[in-house]
């Protein structure tokens, strides 16, 4: 019962904060237009980027990061606070549980699906990449080197974006084990971040095996 509450109390507000979207709130304040109306449709940081330019883009990266950050570090520490009291009723976690860790991973998976469903934009959000980054960040330094890394370097050598991302959070879980941080409950929360954001992609899967997705270039 504690863990469930818990979860629930870290999930609501990393949710409903993570719902803000950064592209939607600047396209409509800053340029007085709805990003979700211009190129493909998706309220994320590359199409921000591919429509506007760099003006603007640093507030978006601002706004989803802050919003991010804010609820894993609150659900690292929430989880921290009551790590007595739940393992002494959760015996299922013992040796294979880090609270803080995975307050901080469950929270960040909220983050993502509220990005990925908004309660304000009728469900249809972005697709999660800026979020899972910033998530990997505030997690450990080392995953964000190795999915940044990945990220990065894909996206230069085939200037897919979207092949870069999915690499990048497939690496997520996988480094966690590599350089053995955590237990098997944060692996599961952080294999999950990685499923959506590559779910999330389905369209782009679809368009990269016909040889028909966007690559990525510099805006003049």
């Amino acid at each position: 019962m504690m863990m469930f509450l818990l979860i629930l109390a870290v999930a609501v507000p990393a949710y409903v904060l993570g719902s803000v979207n950064g592209a939607i709130v600047t396209s409509k304040h800053f340029y007085k237009k709805d990003i979700r109306k211009f190129g493909s449709g998706n309220p994320g940081l590359t199409n921000f980027y591919r429509v506007f330019g760099l003006r603007g883009l640093l507030l978006v990266v601002a706004i989803d990061m802050f919003k991010t950050i804010a609820p894993v570090i609150f659900g690292g520490w929430l989880f921290a606070r009551y790590t007595g009291m739940m393992l002494s009723q959760v015996w299922l976690f013992s040796s294979l549980f880090e609270v803080s860790l995975f307050g901080q991973a469950i929270s960040g998976f909220f983050v993502m699906m509220g990005h990925c469903f908004p309660l304000y934009y009728n469900f249809k959000g972005g697709k999660g990449v800026m979020a899972a980054g910033t998530i990997l960040i505030v997690l450990d330094w080392r995953l964000a080197l190795i999915s940044w890394g990945i990220f990065i370097l894909v996206t230069l050598v085939t200037r897919y974006v979207s092949l870069g991302a999915m690499l990048g959070a497939a690496a997520f879980p996988i480094s966690m084990r590599i350089i053995n941080l955590g237990g098997y409950w944060e692996f599961a929360a952080t294999l999950l971040c990685a499923i959506l954001l590559i779910a999330r992609h389905e369209g782009n899967i679809k368009r990269l095996i016909r040889g028909e997705e966007s690559k990525f270039t510099f805006r003049k």
